[in-house]
């Protein structure tokens, strides 16, 4: 690992120059050394403000620029496998923004892409980064809370504008692709497996046809399960409880985690219904976006797979599809 590896960014998103690139500019390995918008004067806006050296007013500009290593695709959902595809044959590793894809079927397609072009692809899954989750684990690993029996998950913001892509059902838009995908991934990272049924239940936006509002069951092995409801059109909050037979832990704020404050879980025996003999848990100061770059880069430069690669990302798709289609059967469904 001599040298940082050298990124590019597939437009002006506002997660991208907001969040992830300024994260990024933070890590040890990561170098964005350029942007691309479909209008130059937007890519040079962003480059001039985020200090970036190069902007390019196409994304086949990017593409065709022979010192950039890796993509972030921030792209609407409906790009990024087509644009995905497209940095890989360019011989780009790609760090591709959840959900990867629209389908399972459809994530298939970067897996053979891969491996046919030798590059590396991720799904940007930051939280499975950050320690508050890798602490969770390791309480549950460590029998804290007993034999782990479920996990409830809320999720939600409010969110109307008819012009924002999370509100447009033709390119990937709703709850369930937007934010209910977290509470997908991240059960299957706390449970260690994958679902062996699901039922979903949606509330649909009557112009804007998008899911507003979507709350799953999913039956792990072991009878242990996952209950979630995310929502768009609801006051803004997150939370994650995870029960066992001995305890429970609770994250605070499980999927935003805030860079510049402690992440806190709380892990209560139940011994006091009023939660007087809570412990909480800080952990220190991180930025998962950060940690996510440099994690990626460390797979790139020391030439070794990723810790959560395709497989991962198409199991959690599967769960996504199955839900869709519990949706209209009003039935189980299998991944």
């Amino acid at each position: 690992m001599s040298r940082p590896l050298a990124w590019g960014v597939l437009s002006t998103a506002k997660i991208g120059v907001e969040t992830v690139i300024p994260a990024m500019q933070k890590g040890e390995l990561c170098e964005i050394r350029a942007i691309a918008s479909r209008h130059l004067t937007t890519a040079q806006a962003a480059a001039a403000r985020l200090g970036i050296p190069q902007a390019y007013g196409s994304y086949e500009e990017l593409l065709a620029d022979p010192s950039i290593d890796a993509i972030y695709n921030p792209l609407p959902n409906h790009l990024h496998v087509p644009w995905t595809l497209r940095a890989l044959e360019a011989g780009k590793h790609v760090l591709c923004e959840k959900p990867i894809a629209l389908t399972a079927d459809e994530a298939t397609q970067l897996v053979e892409a891969s491996a046919r072009t030798g590059r590396l692809v991720a799904e940007a899954f930051m939280v499975r980064h950050h320690p508050q989750w890798l602490k969770v684990r390791d309480l549950i690993a460590n029998g804290r809370i007993g034999e782990t029996r479920a996990i409830s998950t809320l999720f939600s913001y409010f969110l109307t504008d008819p012009s924002n892509v999370r509100n447009q059902a033709d390119i990937g838009g709703g709850g369930l692709y937007d934010i209910g995908c977290y509470a997908i991934n991240t059960a299957r990272f706390v449970f260690g497996d994958e679902p062996e049924r699901v039922i979903g239940l949606f509330d649909r936006d009557p112009a804007m046809r998008v899911d507003r509002m979507a709350s799953a069951l999913a039956a792990f092995p072991g009878s242990r399960h996952l209950t979630f409801t995310c929502a768009t059109q609801a006051v803004p909050y997150q939370r994650v409880q995870i029960l066992g037979t001995t305890g429970r832990i609770e994250i605070e704020i499980p999927f935003n985690a805030q860079p510049d404050r402690p992440s806190r879980l709380f892990v209560d025996d139940g011994g006091d219904v009023t939660g007087k003999d809570i412990e909480v848990i800080e952990l220190p100061l991180a930025n998962q976006y950060t940690l996510q770059g440099d994690a990626f880069c460390r797979a790139v430069l020391e030439q070794r797979p990723l810790e959560w690669g395709m497989a991962d990302s198409i199991a959690n798709m599967r769960v996504i599809d199955a839900l869709f289609r519990s949706g209209e059967s009003q039935r189980w469904e299998t991944p």
